[in-house]
């Protein structure tokens, strides 16, 4: 409670200012291009039914003004419903890559909503923004990863810890309504990773935001909780670690210190899928272009990888386009036919096409012995490509991958993703103009501006 009641924009690092903008941008684009996808369309379509008042926008095609927790719901889904929105890093070998959050949307769109209602500025945005990512970042370092090993889906249940302190600085909630808004948000935090690969992934990442609004919103008008929510015996790092608790010195004394947004950092992704198979799909995508290999003069590939990356990317053959999100055979295979994997290839018309359907039957999966006795807090692999005149080709995944903080997005990089995404609801100057509001959104006196960019509005 005293970090969440104490943290000022003034006292996070410089670069923790700068990477925290890239994350809005990125988080909004990705919401925009997201909010034309059925998933998001359903649940637009959904709250549309909902009797509330004109509080906020929920974006896309037809914005419209909703409860602020209803345009969280559909702006948060949109947000995650092409898996393309931004990753946390893992900070040891035992913390699985993978099974930390996707940290933006819900601290973001839960910013959005409460912000637009309250009239703040810009800077204030991005202080409850950086606030939300922080404490959501490190109670997902903290919990033990059977959290995540067992069946949760870190980016439902944690990200609905972001969403509602977001909502809570802006709310201005003091240490007792802090309190009672975590224990709210503890019992309704949830998603399960059977439903990967479905329209009830990304809805995990709406009702995070929706939640945890729900929180502080009730909080500050006088809804209790219990004590304690976080800690033993019942709290939620027992009950949601199948009783295996957390580790204490991941999360006491060390939020802000250092801020999990700067180090070890964000991971702003390039593909719009999975992120552990996007170093593959790095490998892959040299090894066709170094080599020019033809299409047609495949006859095997080989994902080698561990356990990290082959159990959640869990779909031999995708029969879709959301479960071709969590296929390497796909990931692979696209890269293999086209040399590239974006939002032209991630629909169900390409996915289920002749070409596609066979280059993915001569993928195989191979748990790499070698590779898993590494450890998982890295996505490491090795591409193998058999080719018709008996050669084989073997590119192995640089660790270093694009949009890491090893290797992260340009300026101009970071641009063509925005816009690729923006592209899909707005034209050139609107995209250009939203893109340099959201980069400079701590100096707007109103964060209504960027609002209205967002809603097309010219």
């Amino acid at each position: 409670m005293d970090f969440i009641n104490s943290a000022r924009l003034e006292d996070f690092p410089t670069e923790a200012l700068i990477i925290g903008k890239r994350c809005i941008i990125d988080g909004l684009g990705v919401m925009l291009a997201g909010s034309v996808q059925p998933a998001a369309e359903i649940v637009t379509d959904y709250t549309t039914t909902v009797g509330a008042s004109a509080e906020a926008t929920a974006f896309g095609r037809a914005p419209f003004r909703t409860g602020a927790a209803h345009a969280a719901l559909v702006n948060a889904t949109a947000g995650h419903a092409l898996d393309w929105d931004d990753t946390q890093l893992a900070t040891s070998a035992d913390r699985i890559f993978g099974l930390l959050t996707h940290p933006t949307v819900p601290p973001l769109v839960a910013a959005l909503a409460i912000g637009e209602r309250q009239q703040v500025s810009g800077r204030e945005f991005l202080e409850a923004f950086l606030t939300g990512f922080e404490v959501e970042c490190k109670i997902a370092e903290a919990i033990n990863p059977s959290h995540y090993k067992q069946g949760f889906h870190t980016s439902g249940t944690i990200g609905t810890f972001g969403a509602a302190v977001a909502a809570a600085k802006l709310l201005n909630l003091d240490a007792d309504q802090l309190e009672h808004m975590l224990a709210i948000a503890a019992s309704s935090a949830s998603g399960i990773r059977v439903n990967f690969g479905s329209m009830t992934k990304p809805l995990h990442v709406g009702r995070a935001a929706q939640n945890g609004i729900v929180a502080a919103e009730l909080a500050v008008r006088g809804f209790t909780g219990g004590h304690d929510a976080l800690d033993p015996p019942w709290g939620f790092f027992s009950t949601f670690s199948h009783g295996q608790g957390f580790d204490e010195d991941r999360i006491v004394g060390v939020l802000g210190n250092p801020h999990t947004i700067v180090s070890p950092g964000v991971s702003i992704k390039p593909y719009p899928c999975g992120v552990l198979g996007h170093p593959t799909m790095d490998a892959m995508r040299r090894l066709v272009i170094d080599h020019d290999v033809d299409p047609d003069n495949i006859t095997a590939i080989r994902v080698r990888a561990g356990s990290n990356i082959l159990n959640p990317l869990r779909y031999d053959i995708a029969t879709n386009e959301l479960e071709a999100k969590f296929c390497p055979a796909f990931m692979v295979g696209a890269i293999a036919l086209r040399r590239k994997a974006g939002v032209a290839e991630f629909n169900d018309a390409f996915v289920q096409s002749e070409p596609v359907q066979a280059m993915m039957r001569k993928v195989t999966r191979v748990l790499d012995a070698d590779i898993e006795a590494q450890g998982w807090e890295k996505i490491r692999s090795t591409v193998e490509v058999d080719l018709a005149d008996g050669t084989t080709l073997v590119q192995q995944a640089d660790e270093r991958y694009r949009g890491g903080p090893d290797l992260p997005f340009t300026r101009d990089e970071l641009f063509e993703k925005f816009s690729d995404c923006a592209a899909l609801l707005f034209d050139d100057t609107a995209i250009r103009k939203t893109f340099e509001l959201a980069e400079a959104v701590d100096e707007l006196p109103r964060l209504s501006e960027l609002i209205d960019s967002l809603a097309g509005k010219p």
